[in-house]
């Protein structure tokens, strides 16, 4: 008996689908359960031989259900990738679009230079009744829409997944549409063994048998691994018919079918993802189309999770490296330091701080800022931060340690703008000049000295004893490697007991849409809300709200959503004076105004407002701002020295004294003029005796110093009696 006998004796087509040439050839059965006309019929479209009908394929489109004709590309390419037959139901229409009959379509693709070749069979099938699991094919509708819309609620959890416990959290929530399984497990490989990742549905202890064995063993997800196509096991029966060894191992857990496919990721199977019914299931093509399709998404989640751990784990391993221990602590001082890097890519960037134990006994405190927030920013960052480190130990003092630290940096670009790697990559940790901010600090403990180099780096700020806080201007110089001949003047100031000062870089004050000013008010605000605890600050808590205050909480900046939104790597440095100093201790302050910055009036202006924070007149505030402003004109002015501002505000609350001295090293003593309606100068000496309460001129050896003094008035009216102290050497009535 001939094949095509039986085949029509059953009512069962033959046809044939080349992609490639974008024909159809059917024999006479299959051209009738399609609606088309065969062999004997006229008119005829196709050539015809040996009882077959060849057809375009877009007349043999036309006779099916258009979505059932779409489904057909991804269930011949499962089958494809699977080694397995497309196997799919569709609508047969007529020219109107009615429907007609249904028809089962099975066929074997062959892949040739990308194009499917398809051989299989028609055969006509009745329509399943509602409600049953055969009617979850791409015949019904509600099936598909609940398919898609698991898909992407799927694809987008997956794709929040951080980790690789967040990826198994998921996977192992997964709810599949008409057939979730009650058994879920994902595999992996280390070596040339096969361990479970994780599982669900099962009791802790049963992963036991198959928690790490050898990648030979005759199991399905280690024969999934190694020829990297999907299994789909439909009964207990033919589970234990491919795999007897293992069966008595399986039987116990009562599931009915199973499903193992491959976790492939650019073209590697890195493991298996098996899901376990407690109900047969037929594995349809849609069936596994979405088993397929959630585990590309699930490897890929799982790909993107070990990357990102693996860059975490590099960046915390670079970060131990690079950000140095401070150490058993400084007598009489405490420290604390903070680094967060920005977000996104290696966590890493170009700030870092350190804490250098100098030959004299002193201690040298860095905190810097290398232009960038990637790994060649890090990496010169580290040969910056070595360099210092270097300079520091030869016992240089800080001007000239940041001098030469920017020579540094200038022959590194020299160098790398000469040499190159043999695929054209600039040698060295960066491409093109970068610069460099950095703030170097000498601190004697014995003393409470400070000795500050700038380089281009915000100025610190310090906490006085009694919580006010202001910013304290320095000299400085450009960037690091801008200038290999750039000066680095020095400044010093006197840390008093109970004080605190921090540095940080510009990350900390610019976060958030922020500029420098408006970034200032908010960390200021944060130091005067911190209280001490005892004798010294707890500079640890305060270090705490100074990050938190820009990012949140450390649960929130060192991991999840919010770590990738940061705009700029952090670097932070707290140095606290032990003890306590005299009740009501003075607040002093100290500026240099020089020649070449006469900008820095203005900044002197703002720091005796931030000194006055709390005085009881406002009008004294600007009055004292007000004659600060033409003191330290004059100078600029009359001279050709610098000014030096030394402010004190002394007493207790409400009966306080400021006091207020402008030096210099000119000789001239100044004298009263009366100028006219029209002059521009000549008022100094005249606003000084309408709006301060005492004032004078001191002549010393080398120049002068003018001063004046302002009395805070009581909570009554005038405020308390207040006895001016002896006259200066100086008269003001002389001067």
């Amino acid at each position: 008996m001939r094949t095509e006998d039986v085949l029509a004796a059953i009512a069962t087509g033959v046809w044939s689908w080349d992609n490639a040439s974008g024909t159809v050839t059917l024999d006479a059965e299959a051209a009738r359960l399609l609606g088309l006309p065969t062999e004997d019929s006229e008119p005829r479209e196709g050539a015809v031989g040996n009882g077959f009908l060849t057809l375009s394929q877009a007349a043999v489109r036309s006779r099916f259900h258009p979505v059932d004709w779409n489904e057909i590309y991804g269930i011949v390419t499962l089958a494809a990738a699977e080694g397995s037959l497309a196997e799919a139901r569709m609508r047969v229409v007529d020219a109107e679009g009615q429907v007609l009959r249904t028809v089962r379509s099975r066929s074997k693709p062959v892949v040739e230079s990308g194009d499917y070749k398809l051989t299989g069979t028609l055969q006509e099938v009745a329509e399943p009744p509602p409600g049953t699991s055969a009617a979850r094919t791409p015949v019904t509708g509600d099936w598909r829409r609940n398919r898609e819309a698991f898909l992407l609620d799927a694809g987008w959890a997956l794709a929040e997944a951080r980790s690789t416990a967040e990826v198994l959290r998921v996977a192992a929530s997964l709810s599949m549409p008409g057939f979730s399984p009650d058994g879920l497990a994902v595999f992996g490989i280390q070596g040339d063994r096969l361990r479970v990742l994780d599982m669900h549905g099962y009791d802790p202890a049963a992963g036991g048998p198959f928690a790490d064995m050898p990648l030979d063993t005759e199991y399905p997800a280690a024969e999934v691994i190694r020829t990297g196509r999907a299994l789909y096991i439909p009964s207990p029966a033919e589970y234990r018919r491919r795999y007897p060894a293992m069966w008595p191992l399986i039987e116990r857990y009562k599931r009915h079918s199973w499903a193992y496919v491959p976790l492939n990721v650019a073209g590697r199977t890195m493991g298996c993802w098996m899901a376990a019914f407690g109900h047969p299931v037929a594995f349809t093509p849609d069936e596994r189309s979405v088993l397929s399709t959630v585990a590309r998404m699930l490897a890929q989640a799982l790909a993107r999770a070990g990357v990102a751990e693996s860059e975490r784990e590099l960046s915390r391993g670079l970060q131990r490296s690079m950000m140095p221990s401070l150490g058993p602590g400084i007598p009489g001082m405490s420290v604390a330091a903070r680094y967060v890097p920005t977000g996104g890519g290696l966590q890493v960037g170009g700030d870092w701080y350190d804490l250098i134990p100098l030959p004299t006994g002193r201690i040298a405190l860095v905190i810097g800022d290398v232009q960038g927030h990637d790994v060649r920013a890090a990496g010169l960052m580290g040969q910056l931060r070595i360099a210092l480190r270097a300079y520091a130990s030869e016992g240089h003092r800080p001007d000239a340690v940041l001098s030469r630290a920017s020579r540094f940096l200038v022959g590194l670009h020299e160098y790398a703008e000469s040499e190159t790697y043999d695929d054209g990559d600039p040698v060295g940790p960066f491409s093109g000049p970068r610069f460099a901010t950095c703030l170097y600090l000498e601190c004697d403990p014995a003393a409470g000295t400070l000795d500050i180099a700038r380089a281009g780096h915000p100025d610190p700020a310090i906490r006085m004893a009694d919580g006010t806080v202001i910013m304290r201007p320095t000299a400085g110089g450009l960037p690091l490697g801008i200038d290999p001949d750039t000066d680095y003047p020095t400044t010093r100031i006197v840390l008093e007991p109970g004080e605190t000062i921090m540095v940080c870089t510009d990350g900390l004050l610019e976060t958030g849409g922020h500029d420098l000013d408006s970034g200032w008010e908010r960390i200021r605000a944060v130091l005067e809300d911190h209280r001490d605890d005892g004798e010294t600050l707890e500079l640890e808590k305060l270090a705490d709200a100074l990050v938190q205050a820009v990012h949140g909480p450390a649960s929130h900046y060192t991991t999840g959503p919010l770590a990738d939104r940061r705009e700029d790597d952090i670097a932070v440095l707290l140095l606290s004076r032990h003890g306590r100093p005299p009740r009501r201790a003075p607040r002093r302050t100290a500026l240099t105004v020089a020649q070449a910055d006469p900008e820095r009036i203005a900044i002197a202006r703002q720091h005796l407002r931030d000194l006055l924070h709390d005085w009881a007149d406002a009008e004294q505030i600007d009055a004292a701002v007000l004659m600060v402003s033409e003191m330290v004109t004059n100078v600029l002015v009359h001279t050709d020295g610098d000014a030096l501002l030394v402010a004190e505000a002394a007493g207790e609350h409400g009966s306080r004294r400021l006091r207020v001295e402008v030096s210099d090293a000119g000789d001239e003593l100044p004298h009263r003029r009366r100028p006219g309606e029209m002059a521009s100068s000549g008022r100094g000496l005249l606003l000084m005796e309408m709006l301060a309460d005492v004032w004078g001129v001191d002549p010393r050896g080398e120049g002068k110093s003018i001063w004046f003094e302002l009395y805070e008035p009581g909570p009554a009216d005038g405020g308390p009696e207040v006895v001016p102290p002896g006259p200066s050497v100086g008269s003001p009535t002389g001067a």
